[in-house]
């Protein structure tokens, strides 16, 4: 006869199946594979890093170690630097799986999680320690921006941990580009890191949101939060809702034809309106040289933004070019 359902032995592996969890841990037993996999990461270098050390090993495993990565990056202060990371931080303090702390900091709450990914992940994540254990401070920024010059070019210290010709040759990657220019950019499929580096290796200087109401459920795409990481790595922001269009117009888009209506609506109603409202969008572009519309959708046909875009034509030079990003 089997073990009883109410025996030691059953209750026992039943708890070592779910862990022994806190009420508040037992809330929180979901999270995305990538917040898996930063824990992991975190775990294998003992459970504590400095900050700097840890933004660039996660870079750096997922750069080597995933084909789909977990984490994109932007050049920021001391290099490369995610976002998503931080806010994913936030989370997981919140969650009590890390100190609120400066520094990366696993909670003694918690423990293994390495044991939560795929097991090709959790060899990979080995491998990626035993390699890179012992390059720490300054020798891990050199080894990354030597590697990866384009992520130094914001740093604040690579003038200090590279030499003269290295340092040369990320300042010529930062260099300004010539002549003036007027994109488009939607951020439909890619996180905000990738689509701030659009704009940094295009040198936009500023981004002009025309969507009516700037929320997203999507990280970093809302009104407050991409001003600021815009601010952050030096592109000014500015909303102009007047050449939005209305959320409701949008719902029962389904066919091709729905949407050729629905812009040939906006191009013969709200530009003609808003006139001057396209004239102060050229006046942005005089000013900044390099200037980039911004709306959701990542095909520019599937978006009003390229009705405003041949509007700002309309009035600027023959020589006037539009580049969607």
């Amino acid at each position: 006869m089997g073990a009883s359902l109410f025996s030691p032995s059953v209750i026992a592996d039943r708890l070592g199946a779910i862990g022994t969890l806190l009420p508040r841990e037992r809330a929180q037993t979901t999270m995305y594979y990538r917040q898996k996999v930063l824990l992991a990461l975190l775990e294998s270098f003992g459970g504590k890093l400095a900050s700097t050390d840890f933004q660039k090993y996660l870079f750096l495993y997922s750069r080597l170690c995933e084909k789909d990565r977990s984490y994109e990056f932007v050049p920021y202060k001391y290099g490369c630097f995610s976002f998503q990371s931080y806010a994913d931080k936030s989370k997981l303090v919140a969650s009590g799986y890390l100190e609120d702390a400066k520094d990366w900091k696993l909670s003694d709450s918690f423990n293994n999680h390495t044991a939560q990914l795929k097991k090709d992940d959790a060899g990979k994540i080995q491998l990626f320690h035993d390699k890179y254990v012992s390059l720490k401070g300054k020798k891990l920024l050199q080894h990354v921006y030597r590697g990866y010059p384009y992520y130094a070019i914001n740093s604040l210290v690579a003038n200090e941990i590279l030499t003269a010709d290295e340092y040369a040759a990320v300042q010529k990657l930062k260099a300004p580009k010539k002549g003036k220019l007027f994109a488009t950019i939607g951020y439909e499929g890619i996180t905000v890191e990738e689509y701030l580096n659009r704009l940094i290796e295009n040198d936009i200087r500023l981004l002009v949101d025309v969507r009516k109401n700037p929320l997203s459920r999507k990280y970093g795409f809302s009104k407050t939060k991409l001003s600021e990481l815009l601010n952050n790595v030096g592109i000014s922001y500015k909303h102009l809702p007047k050449l939005g269009i209305v959320s409701d117009k949008r719902k029962s888009l389904k066919t091709s034809q729905d949407y050729k209506n629905l812009f040939s609506n906006y191009e013969k109603t709200v530009i003609p309106e808003e006139k001057d409202t396209i004239a102060e969008l050229y006046d942005f572009y005089l000013d900044s040289a390099r200037i980039a519309i911004t709306c959701f959708e990542e095909c520019h046909t599937m978006c009003h933004r390229h009705k405003v875009a041949d509007a700002v034509a309309g009035i600027a030079h023959s020589r006037f070019k539009v580049v969607h990003l």
